[in-house]
């Protein structure tokens, strides 16, 4: 629909070859969901069935799912066994959004997935991740956690995302260092600029 951005990170269990094409499975029904102009409860829901039919390896998806109305700033979301996001208000500090959790996508069918919203106003930022982002060890197999993370991004004050993201991204190898990881690494940020009326991008 016009003047709406649907944001989406995902994960998948496993490795190799079938968790890729169990990825590409979910990544290509949660798109076509999402354009037919469900909300993201729905589209979650409609996804995991999908997901769960041919599903023999027993492979599942985390996945966090964010609506933006990019009029009225409203952002509906969906938290499907993700991270919590992490938000910064325009003059406030990053912290952990701790939205209600609902079980991944293909663990099991016929399940109903939880909606709540956001107001995003001017300023207003957004960082989601993967787990392969806290669960970094470094040599002493210490675990860069979320604390370390939220630092991070505050440290990073005001950069636009295109810097924040390889920031963060740096900072985890300089705390891992030569430590071997065993997890992927995604980021995804949304600078929420101002309120559109025209459709311009954010």
């Amino acid at each position: 629909a016009q003047n709406k951005l649907a944001l989406v990170i995902a994960d998948v269990s496993g490795k190799g070859v079938p968790a890729s094409l169990f990825m590409m499975r979910s990544k290509t029904a949660i798109k076509s969901l999402a354009r037919s102009g469900r909300t993201p409860d729905e589209i979650f829901a409609k996804a995991n069935d999908l997901l769960c039919e041919g599903n023999e390896m027993d492979m599942f998806v985390t996945a966090w799912i964010g609506i933006a109305d990019l009029e009225t700033g409203v952002l509906q979301c969906a938290n499907a066994g993700h991270e919590y996001p992490a938000i910064k208000r325009k003059n406030g500090s990053w912290e952990l959004f701790k939205d209600k959790h609902t079980i991944a996508l293909a663990a099991m069918e016929g399940m109903r997935f939880k909606k709540y919203e956001m107001q995003l106003d001017e300023g207003d930022r957004l960082f989601v991740y993967t787990d392969g982002v806290p669960e970094a060890i470094n040599d002493a197999e210490e675990q860069y956690g979320t604390d370390r993370m939220l630092d991070a991004l505050n440290r990073a004050g005001d950069v636009p995302t295109e810097e924040l993201l390889p920031y963060i991204r740096r900072d985890i190898s300089d705390f891992a260092g030569d430590a071997e990881q065993f997890d992927d690494i995604t980021m995804l940020g949304f600078d929420f600029l101002h309120k559109s009326k025209t459709g311009d991008k954010k």
